[in-house]
């Protein structure tokens, strides 16, 4: 079979031509019929009582009638035949019209499919209509949107890893090269500065798996009915001596019997750690901290509230992406990787919460909060109505 009849467009044609040669026949067929029993149903012409009693008329009179339905289908035919050619020319040409109308945009999707597989996302459809192919071409367009939009996310983490790797690896180097040269003196605090640069090298590589891993749903999360208080409370424990020795002071706001919560501990743990560590990095001495949690009918929120810098509005939308950070010009000494916030974002919506930065502005504070869902059977306990007894 030639290949132009897998094309849509010769399809769609002869589709239609089909359907007209069908109507054609069909139309042909009851025009003749229909012209056969209206002239056999009417009675034969007379010419008066005396002919017709001679009978020298009667043949002539049946031969007229036979001439006259022979020359009205031969009329019918012809005005069929002339009619079913130009409604034939006319659909050949309207199907011919619409096809190209059909496929013309259905080709250059493909083209830019095709363009999109091989790399080129900026490329983009031009259809112009409001019909289901204009749908598919926005959505095409949006497909490609999305594709620039994650390969230049792409492109900016490997230079942020790049960038990241590159200083601890410079610094090593370097102290290398000078205790190599002899220019550096090999004592105690040299070994430790490269030990400590050696130690953030492996963190960083740490924290890129563990977010590589988050990202890719290989992390498990057990979720299960935890008291949530003693979480808090085991990180506070943790963090108050760092917390102490910058003269910030840490604290908690939760009461004392906080409904169970449908989480992992270990990852709720990780996910404070992160943001308290954030919290300490830009919080001023004299400043505070403090881990402040509700609960309501349906989950607990909880909120790292600090009295540090503040955050530009700008920003707030853009914290829990990958190396995302406020000041570019920041020491990766006191700017943290960019890392922890992403984690504790994709740690959060696998147990089914939310997260979110606020700020009042610059020099205001920030407010870290995100959210757990109660266990299921404290939602239900709580949303059963109160009675007497339960009061008294």
């Amino acid at each position: 079979m030639m290949k132009w009849l897998h094309q849509l467009r010769w399809k769609l044609f002869i589709s239609h031509l089909i359907i007209v040669l069908m109507a054609y026949v069909v139309l042909l067929a009851a025009a003749n019929v229909l012209a056969s029993i209206g002239l056999t149903g009417f009675a034969p012409l007379t010419l008066g009582s005396a002919a017709a009693e001679t009978g020298q008329l009667g043949a002539s009179v049946t031969n007229a009638a036979v001439e006259l339905q022979e020359q009205f289908q031969s009329v019918i035919q012809q005005a069929l035949l002339i009619s079913g050619f130009a409604a034939l020319a006319a659909a050949v040409a309207v199907s011919l019209f619409v096809s190209r109308r059909i496929v013309e945009p259905i080709q250059t999707l493909s083209q830019v499919s095709r363009r999109l597989a091989q790399g080129f996302y900026r490329e983009r459809t031009a259809i112009h209509a409001d019909d289901e192919i204009a749908q598919l071409a926005q959505s095409v367009n949006q497909l490609a949107d999305a594709l620039d939009q994650t390969e230049r996310r792409r492109l900016a983490l490997l230079a942020d890893v790049t960038h990241e790797l590159r200083t601890p690896l410079a610094t090593i180097g370097g102290y290398m090269e000078g205790l190599v040269d002899g220019v550096v003196s090999a004592n105690p605090a040299t070994f430790n500065l490269i030990l400590r640069e050696t130690r953030r090298l492996q963190r960083l590589i740490e924290d890129l798996e563990l977010l590589s891993r988050v990202e890719a749903g290989q992390l498990p999360v057990v979720a299960r009915a935890i008291d949530l208080r003693p979480v808090l409370e085991e990180q506070i424990a943790q963090f108050e001596p760092l917390f102490s020795s910058n003269q910030v002071n840490l604290c908690l706001d939760a009461p004392e019997q906080l409904p169970q919560v449908w989480a992992d501990p270990d990852r709720v743990a990780q996910v404070l750690i992160n943001i308290l560590a954030n919290a300490y990095r830009y919080t001023p001495s004299g400043g505070t901290v403090t881990v402040h949690a509700r609960a309501d009918d349906h989950e607990v929120r909880v909120a790292v509230i600090d009295t540090g810098v503040g955050i530009a509005a700008e920003h707030l939308p853009h914290l829990f992406e990958r190396f995302y950070r406020v000041d570019k010009s920041r020491a990766r000494n006191s700017g943290g990787s960019g890392i922890g916030l992403a984690i504790a974002r994709h740690l959060i919506y696998a147990q089914g919460g939310e997260i979110w930065a606020e700020s009042d502005g610059i020099g205001k504070g920030s407010r870290f909060i995100f959210t757990l869902p109660l266990a299921p059977q404290m939602a239900v306990v709580r949303l059963e109505p109160m009675t007497v007894a339960d009061v008294t």
